[in-house]
């Protein structure tokens, strides 16, 4: 698929291969082991070597044509799936975010902790503006548990319940297996999904959100590289 800012608005995502050789694949799997973390973690963009990752993704051509320039990282989670850590989720839309402190404002709903940070749920405007990409560190195939996308129903804004199944009624869902070191872009607002690993192999993934310098409605960023 090739990218172009005006495909990836109108579908909501849109593959980017070889974003990372299998050399850097497999140091940052050296540093996740390494690490201790256990199924995922939400709070990678702390550590240095990520910061550097960051700073190697910008460089891409494909993800530049994405991730708009002014934009800064503000978050990077690790998801690891496997037959030992396996999971399923349903179709959702991303809606909350990392923020630096709590502020009392109209739209501002959702607070919650995870991991020790503070996360909310802003605007529709805000989550519109941010874009969320997920780089594979091996391959994932359609027995890996990959994300299924509703192509487009990021256009509808914070879906209800309702619109959401409506959404998946009318459009065909889309699976985004990938290669290793592939990136699959997407806004967070486009409705997605995963199910089960039905193999034996791993499905990790660091998935990095990209947003504003500026969040606006008071907020700042807990973490901005």
């Amino acid at each position: 698929m090739q990218v172009s800012s005006d495909s990836f608005e109108a579908a909501g995502y849109a593959a980017v291969s070889a974003v990372l050789d299998a050399r850097t694949c497999e140091a940052i799997s050296r540093r996740i082991r390494t690490s201790s973390i256990s199924g995922g973690t939400r709070n990678l963009l702390a550590k240095p070597w990520c910061v550097a990752l960051v700073e190697r993704l910008r460089k891409h051509p494909g993800l530049s044509a994405v991730v708009p320039s002014g934009h800064l990282a503000i978050q990077c989670t690790y998801f690891e799936k496997s037959a030992s850590r396996n999971w399923a989720v349903s179709a959702h839309q991303d809606l909350s975010i990392p923020v630096a402190e709590r502020i009392e404002g109209a739209g501002l709903t959702g607070w919650s902790r995870k991991e020790g940070s503070l996360f909310v749920q802003p605007p529709a405007e805000l989550l519109g503006q941010l874009v969320a990409v997920r780089v594979h560190l091996e391959a994932c195939t359609a027995a890996d548990g990959p994300l299924s996308v509703i192509p487009g129903s990021h256009r509808f804004g914070r879906m209800t319940e309702h619109e959401l199944a409506a959404a998946r009624r009318s459009t065909a869902e889309v699976t985004c297996t990938a290669t290793a070191g592939e990136a699959l872009a997407m806004r967070p607002l486009l409705v997605h999904s995963s199910r089960k690993a039905s193999g034996s192999s791993r499905r990790r993934v660091l998935h990095l959100v990209f947003g504003p310098r500026i969040p606006g409605y008071g907020l700042r960023w807990q973490y901005a590289a």
